[in-house]
Order: C-alpha cells, then structure tokens, then sequence
C-alpha cells in the first residue's frame, strides 16, 4: 500500500545463510540452493527440475506422478547439490512445498525432506507454493510493491500485500487458468512435451479467426469452467476443421489455432481487467507475474498494454523461475528461517489446500 516506508524486520545477516528447496506439487520435481549473503544479496547456486511427461491427450494422476518424483528424487537432489558446489553439511535448512497442490506428490517430497532432515540432522521449513512463487518472482525482478498475477496450472488469484500478509483481492471461482488451458490442450490433441500451455500459445499464433466466448468477470472474481465448454463445443461444430490447413481462405471454417488464439485473447483479457481494478484500489503501478502461466509472452504483452496506460510497469520471469522450481521453495523458506521459523518433525505434514493469505509474511515489513 502507498505511504511511509517502514523498516524491513528482515536483518542482513552475520554470516552467509544457505538453503535446499525441494517442490513437486504437480508434475514438476525441482531442487535449489540458495545462499543469502552478509551484505543482503541473494545468489542462486542451482536450480534444477525433471518434469513427468504423458502422452498427447492424457493428463498426469496423482499416484503417477507420484512414482515419478520418488524414481527421480535422490537424482535431481545430488544433481542440485553438485551444481552448487557445496554438501549437505553445508545447509542450514531444507525446506519443501508444505501445499498447496496434489496430494500424493506432495507426500513424496515431504517425505523426502524429513528422510534428509533426520540423516543430516537439519532443521526442516514448510513452504506455501504460492508464497514461494511471489518471493522468486520479487527477488528475480526488483518489483518493490507490486500487485501479483498468479497464474498456473492450480491457481488463479490477484494479490497484494498489506501488514505481512498477502491478501487474495480477486480469484478463479472454479478451475485454474492453467487448468483450463492444459485441458483444451488434450481436448485437440497437443503435445505435452515441454507442457501443454507453451504448445497452446504456438499455435495460437497461427490463428486467424476469433470466436465468440463467455467472458466471466464476476466482480474481481472469474470463472473460466464455461469458457471452457464453449471452447470444446466448437470442435463439434461442423466448420471446424481439425487438420491441415483450409484450402482456401475464404471458407467459413474455424481451426484448432483458430481456437487457441480465441481462448487465449478472452481469458487473458479477463485477467488484465481485474488485475487492472486491484492496481487502482491499491494505488500501484507495478505488475508482477509469477507461476507457469506467466511464461506466455502473449500475457506479457497484454498486461504491459494495460500497465503503459496507467504510466506503470510489468515484471515477469522467464521459464527458469516461473515453472514450479525448487529454488523459489528455498528462497521464501529461507526467508522465514532467518526470521526464527521451523517446522517441527511431527508437524511436517503436506496439505492439498493452503490458502496464499494463511501465510504470517514475517519477513515484511
């Protein structure tokens, strides 16, 4: 919020500060290490990830994804620790994604970390994945005071912080953006390979035509289910054309790029627009955008159109910090580590949902 600046409770520390984050709250398994340093910097020493892939027109199920993480844990742990060049020894936590996300690939990792907690004998931080992404995306950025866009595969919320809590001001009242995309993605059949969303905007780049769909904004909430089945009704429609290209340009047909580029241009308008209304209840002129979704450079740009009108700026990372990785989960529990946080051995539990303003920012001021 706008008025007198007030002192970080957040000290420089006395000496170099190191941290291991692990996260695997969906389909990607991360790990980081971070170091906060004496005179206040923050350095990534590695930052690794192995996403679990399925087949075009599949999803990935939680027990799955699950075996994924378990088969690949120990792997990408010794790769992340070997980039940094350091030991386990050497760590003053490790901290894991506490939730929100899916059950089972939570537990995976959860159990991950209290294995490595009790063999190195290293205090434990349970993370807010939410959390996690916003610290990444400020610290990546230098965004001071920005309003958070924060659009993935299981969230869509528009955020401020106010007296060390992140406050929810507008939300999905039904699925995720990145729900929504990922699902059309398998309803026309795209690759998942590196993710469906990245392949959704390519070919939304190829589209043409602009088809009429449910525009949602229900007060500084959306919903984006309707939109949803309007989009998959049109590839029952008898214009469309599911492969190839048209013969001739004139035909009234409607292609699968066609639909992308329709999908994409109504949701992202719809998040321009409440994300606009909180910068002008909070008074900002900063946007930042964190969480998978963020990638999408269309996005980007459709945000950075708004932001210039209000004489304000657009922050967003590239797909090292926006993906769900292991380095945001070290670099916000570090954070609440240097402020006196830990999460005891009996309380290391994981939770499908955890609520992005259930978190006491301490670290704020």
């Amino acid at each position: 919020m706008p008025g007198r600046r007030r002192e970080s409770p957040l000290k420089n520390p006395s000496r170099a500060y190191i941290a291991l984050g692990l996260e695997g709250s969906a389909n990607k398994l991360g790990a980081g290490v971070i170091t906060h340093a004496v005179d206040g910097s923050t350095e990534v020493l590695s930052n690794v990830r192995h996403t679990y892939i399925t087949p075009p027109g599949e999803g990935f199920l939680p027990r799955d994804t699950a075996q994924h993480h378990r088969e690949w844990a120990l792997t990408v742990i010794k790769d992340a620790v070997a980039k940094a060049n350091i030991t386990m020894h050497d760590l003053d936590c490790i901290c894991y994604t506490k939730g929100p996300g899916m059950g089972a690939p939570l537990q995976s990792v959860a159990l991950v970390a209290r294995t490595l907690s009790l063999l190195y004998e290293k205090p434990l931080v349970g993370v807010n994945h939410c959390v996690g992404h916003i610290e990444m995306g400020r610290q990546v950025t230098g965004a001071q005071n920005p309003v958070v866009l924060y659009v993935s595969g299981g969230n869509t919320q528009v955020i401020a912080y106010s007296r060390q809590c992140y406050r929810i001001f507008g939300e999905t009242l039904d699925i995720a953006v990145g729900n929504c995309l990922d699902r059309f993605a398998r309803v026309i059949n795209l690759s998942n390979d590196p993710s469906p969303g990245y392949n959704i905007e390519q070919e939304a780049k190829k589209g043409k035509r602009l088809v009429p769909l449910p525009y949602t904004t229900k007060g500084m909430d959306v919903s984006l289910s309707g939109i949803l089945t309007s989009i998959e009704a049109y590839t029952s429609d008898r214009r469309y054309w599911a492969h190839g290209e048209p013969c001739e340009e004139s035909e009234d047909i409607i292609t699968p790029a066609d639909l992308c580029f329709s999908l994409q241009e109504t949701v992202f308008s719809m998040l321009v627009e409440i994300t606009e209304r909180a910068m002008a209840h909070i008074g900002s002129r900063e946007v930042l955008i964190v969480g998978g979704v963020g990638c999408n450079e269309r996005l980007q740009e459709m945000m950075g159109i708004m932001a210039q009108e209000r004489s304000g700026l657009v922050f967003a990372t590239d797909e090292r910090f926006c993906i769900d990785n292991g380095i945001m989960i070290a670099q916000a529990g570090l954070l609440s580590y240097r402020m006196g946080f830990q999460t005891a051995l009996g309380k290391s539990t994981c939770t499908q949902r955890f609520r992005t303003d259930e978190v006491h920012v301490a670290w704020r001021s």
